[in-house]
């Protein structure tokens, strides 16, 4: 397939580019940063470019990745988030519907389903951590959620109206920079991201597997939503527990955890706040994330011997 995919200079489209190139298709990539897997130089809010980039180059699918992130809101104005991410997602769409694109993919964010109302529960004395499905009604907390939501409304319209099929993945975080939870400030990075795959983290090549998964599904769905994170060995009934004695949990499940990271000096958090279910993912789209806690430990105990 000829693929038009935004954000080809990002973090996640630059393990994204490679992979979709490695089974056959030919990938065109857009962003405003130039880039070996970049081809054409500009921004998805270039409606005028949109179009012309979707026509010229006979594409057959979308995979939407580019847009203004969380950390952009403390440097772009909150027309600059509704430009690129609502009007960029417009007129891709558009674009889409105009030239006879049949697949669709779009990158949002689990961080849009954190309300003001569950941030102020996990940072105010929750009693139980969230547990997070796509069957909760999200109501963003910033002008990044929001925006995100709203390119995610956009994208089931047109599937309503015009047909077009559609997949949008809500991915956890799996960015390499490092971690901006307050609970992370006493421990390494790599010891807070192998503590996040336990409930809100895949790495960016599961990220990219994901996207592959979900072109190839796209048709037979019509129309869907997953969370993408990797696999939580959580069951709702721990998360009273998770709040109160997060390690206490984690060992019903990792025996041999505690051994494995005093042997590294990490920690484990004392609390986990909220628990994202990928089970949809693996129920409807069939994929799975590759890399979990469990590989974290496995390498840990390859480190020992």
């Amino acid at each position: 397939m000829r693929i038009l995919l935004t954000g080809s200079s990002g973090w996640l489209g630059s393990a994204l580019a490679p992979r979709l190139r490695s089974l056959g298709h030919e990938v065109i990539g857009l962003d405003p940063a130039p880039s070996v897997q970049t081809q054409v130089v500009g921004s998805v809010a270039d409606r005028d470019l949109v179009m012309r980039t979707v026509a010229d180059n006979g594409i057959e699918a979308i995979i939407h990745g580019g847009a203004l992130h969380k950390p952009n809101i403390e440097h772009n104005r909150n027309e600059d988030f509704v430009e690129t991410n609502v009007r960029g997602t417009l007129s891709l769409l558009d674009a889409a519907v105009a030239f006879g694109v049949q697949r669709f993919v779009f990158t949002s964010t689990t961080s849009l389903m954190i309300s003001q109302a569950i941030r102020a529960g996990f940072t105010g004395g929750a009693r139980r951590a969230a547990w997070l499905t796509e069957e909760m009604s999200p109501e963003p907390r910033n002008i990044y959620g929001v925006t995100k939501l709203s390119a995610e409304h956009l994208c089931r319209l047109y599937h309503i109206e015009h047909g077009l099929p559609v997949i949008v993945l809500r991915t956890a975080r799996f960015f390499p920079e490092a971690d901006d939870m307050a609970h992370a400030i006493e421990q390494s990075d790599a010891n807070t991201k192998a503590n996040e795959l336990l409930f809100r983290r895949l790495t960016v090549e599961d990220a990219a597997e994901a996207h592959v998964a979900a072109l190839e599904k796209v048709p037979q769905l019509g129309f869907d939503i997953f969370i993408v994170s990797a696999p939580t060995p959580f069951r709702p009934e721990d998360c009273e527990a998770l709040i109160a004695d997060a390690p206490s949990v984690v060992v019903r499940y990792f025996p041999d955890y505690p051994a494995l990271y005093a042997r590294k000096g990490w920690t484990m958090f004392s609390s986990i706040d909220r628990v994202y279910d990928a089970s949809r993912a693996r129920e409807r789209l069939g994929f799975v994330c590759k890399t979990g806690f469990a590989d974290v430990l496995a390498a840990l105990a390859a480190e020992a011997t």
